[in-house]
């Protein structure tokens, strides 16, 4: 809603217009006010109206007006409207008809569908152009067409020289190629075809994550990106363009999606007459003339890798200057071509002086971003599964398990600065995503650097900001609360690491209220830890924030226990809301009157414990997925997916729509509601905290699972994504502008 007061300037000029006389007498009356209730009702239509008259020349441009007229528009130019949920679509469907039109049946249109139409990334491939055959005459010569990994020529046998290329088989960018199969589409069959068009659609998200605290190993070379130890996939940022008029097919860098070591490794190099002109002006040690000259005689080449340079540049009677640090390393950061994947993911030189914070995919620094940045010259890719190992560069990355290593231990007063990109689903749990509830916040105190964080620093009475995405511990317990709220700034996620159970205790205060917005909470150590709710709350809220689920191990090998919610004192109303939650249990004597958790991901990674157990009061579940068993007393649920044996003390009251549950289950009142035998393994792509693809339906998940919601969507914590939606309306709209006689095949690659 507008912030234009209209109601309150109609309501007071509505009253200012009535007798005084009766005003008074509604100050007097047995209901006083009454009257001007009514004027304040009057006063909201009429501010209406005046918001739909001063948007009446807005409302005939697709671009800025309301929702309403959207459809009106789009039967204005005869556009076959999409489902009314995926607004964004319709609108840029519609301001788009014509656009689409001229240029239908197009690769670059049924490309640029997926992202106007769904809002994930994609890829088309014309898969007759990955069949195998042989040559004409009239082709154009295929040398220049080769694969960028492999050196497949087009049409021809695969060539293995390089067994990295494998990992491109089958996906949006093979440079393989492929015999016919007529078949229909299903998994790996039917997928090569004259008549077949593939749409590889990347449904994650990259969430920018900067300035995080890496997790060390301990002997000051090798960390990881994760702040909790966890081995992760680093992610590429989008660098798609908004300008339809710089629309170019996607490559592979571009698109959001986990980087493989070689991609981060793949490095090109072009020598041009420019770079050799800034290498004779480098200020400390200029290329000489000789030096320059040799140079020249490998300008304009294309060097398919770093090593085939240096290998040419050893032939020459200079090469003692030219490899030499000084020039080398600023001939490797000029002459990297730019659609290379190094070029893309890491920053250069020139990069970092203009912006050095949100420069590239991935960041390495010391201390703040303008005081030292690795750039491409220095870094090389690797695999670390296996380390410590030798490395040549400063530095080496391996994105495939989000770690890194330094060639030599930065010294004892560097911080270490890193920034990277993370994959997920959807805005849940903690995350740097936009929270535009915390924007307008007004904090008491803010807290930023990491460390230790003392009781002082929380305030029992008044807000506490986090204000930075650093890693805080240990953290100490509280008592006396009475409105407590601990939150962190907009677009952060600071780490919270317990090295001992936190207890939030209202002590002798009565009916006290508790916040936590935005925080990830895991524990140090060989223990499970526990937040523990203790004492009289009238309102506990926990927001987009992360219990950590544990079931993994870290970069140490040491295991990650769950992070549990205990409430052992009086809770009036437990609010989880959008987060990811280890076990959630009320013990000694805890009592909850009424429970509401929704849109939330609760995972129990132990199965002889629940991962609800609320034997008290009411409680309400929506919109959320659960890994294990739930009991509790009475239970409202609606678009839940519990994966575990739910048990329901009192059946007679509650309900249980449009949700799944083991059939063996007891339930309230189940109504269209799909319960099962077994809990089967590959309905999710993933159930490990950490995995891009935690808690997200897999394709093979059961269509009722996908499109069970009271909305024709997907039950559990990701319905508000609205998928299948935006997936028929996509599917919709190719049917419609693709050309005649092709048949679409659609691939979920994340």
């Amino acid at each position: 809603m507008a912030e234009d007061h209209f109601e309150k300037y109609y309501a007071e000029k509505l009253w200012e217009a009535i007798p005084s006389i009766y005003r008074h007498e509604d100050g007097l009356a047995i209901e006083p006010g009454v009257l001007r209730a009514i004027v304040q009702v009057i006063a909201r239509q009429a501010a209406i109206l005046r918001r739909s008259q001063d948007s009446l020349w807005d409302d005939q441009f697709i671009e800025l007006c309301n929702e309403w007229a959207v459809p009106y528009i789009g039967d204005l130019l005869a556009t076959r409207l999409l489902s009314e949920q995926n607004k964004r679509g319709r609108r840029i469907d519609v301001a788009k008809t014509i656009y689409y039109r001229r240029r239908k049946g197009t690769p670059r249109v049924l490309e640029e569908l997926i992202s106007d139409i769904s809002g994930w990334e994609g890829k088309l491939v014309e898969q007759f152009m990955k069949l195998a055959r042989a040559r004409h005459g009239l082709d154009a010569k295929p040398e220049s067409l080769a694969g960028k990994f492999s050196g497949t020529l087009p049409g021809g046998w695969a060539d293995l020289r390089n067994p990295r290329a494998g990992e491109l088989t089958d996906g949006a960018f093979d440079e393989y190629f492929h015999t016919p199969d007529v078949r229909r589409h299903r998994g790996l069959l039917g997928r090569y075809g004259i008549t077949k068009l593939a749409f590889y659609l990347y449904r994650l998200k990259a969430y920018e994550a900067i300035n995080i605290t890496p997790f060390s190993l301990g002997d000051g070379l090798c960390f990881s990106f994760d702040p909790s130890g966890r081995d992760i996939p680093l992610f590429s940022k989008s660098s798609a363009s908004p300008n339809w008029n710089e629309w170019h097919p996607a490559t592979e860098p571009e698109l959001i999606a986990p980087i493989p070591c070689r991609l981060l490794g793949q490095a090109t190099y072009q020598i041009s007459e420019a770079i050799i002109q800034q290498l004779m002006a480098l200020p400390s040690s200029p290329l000489s003339l000789a030096a320059a000259n040799e140079l020249r005689k490998i300008a304009g080449l294309v060097f398919k890798n770093e090593s085939s340079l240096l290998t040419i540049i050893s032939t020459f009677s200079n090469n003692a200057e030219i490899l030499g640090n000084d020039i080398l390393l600023p001939l490797l950061s000029l002459s990297l071509m730019s659609d290379c994947g190094k070029s893309v993911m890491l920053p250069d030189a020139q990069t970092v002086l203009s912006n050095p914070v949100d420069a590239n995919s991935i960041v390495v620094g010391f201390d703040e971003p303008a005081d030292f940045i690795f750039t491409t010259e220095k870094i090389t890719s690797a695999n670390l599964m296996s380390w410590p190992i030798t490395i040549s560069k400063e530095l080496a990355i391996d994105p495939e398990n989000g770690r890194f290593m330094f060639k030599n231990a930065p010294a004892g007063d560097k911080v270490i600065y890193i920034a990277y990109h993370y994959g997920f689903s959807g805005s849940l749990g903690a995350g740097t995503y936009e929270r535009n509830h915390i924007k307008d916040s007004l904090p008491d105190i803010t807290k930023s650097g990491g460390g230790a964080v003392i009781s002082s620093d929380l305030l029992n009475n008044g807000v506490t900001q986090i204000d930075d995405s650093k890693t805080y511990g240990p953290i100490a317990s509280k008592v006396a609360i009475a409105n407590m709220a601990l939150h962190s700034s907009n677009k952060q996620r600071p780490y919270l690491c317990l090295e001992s159970n936190w207890l939030l205790n209202t002590g002798a205060k009565k009916n006290s209220k508790l916040s936590l917005d935005g925080l990830w909470i895991g524990a140090k150590g060989d223990f499970a830890a526990e937040v523990i709710l203790k004492g009289d709350f009238a309102c506990v809220v926990i927001r987009n924030c992360t219990l950590d689920p544990g079931g993994s191990t870290n970069i140490k090998n040491e295991i990650l226990h769950p992070v549990n919610l205990i409430i052992e004192g009086r809770v009036e109303n437990l609010c989880i809301e959008s987060s990811i939650m280890g076990h959630v249990i009320v013990r000694n004597d805890g009592y909850v009157e009424e429970a509401f958790i929704k849109d939330s991901i609760i995972q129990s990674v132990n199965p002889s414990v629940n991962a609800i157990e609320i034997k008290t009061g009411k409680t309400n579940i929506e919109r959320t997925t659960i890994f294990g068993q739930v009991d509790v007393h009475q239970l409202y649920a609606t678009e839940a997916l519990i994966t575990g044996k739910v048990s329901i003390t009192d059946t007679q009251n509650g309900c249980f729509r449009f949700s799944a549950a083991p059939m063996k289950s007891r339930l309230p009142h189940p109504f269209e509601s799909f319960l099962f035998e077994n809990d089967a393994r590959h309905w999710f792509t993933s159930r490990r905290f950490g995995d891009p693809g935690y808690a997200q339906l897999s394709d093979t998940a059961p269509c009722v699972l996908k499109e069970g919601g009271e909305n024709g969507v997907e039950m559990g914590a990701f319905n508000k994504l609205l998928n299948p939606v935006k997936f028929e309306g996509l599917r919709t709209k190719i049917d419609e502008y693709m050309p005649f006689g092709l048949i679409p095949i659609f691939i979920n690659k994340t």
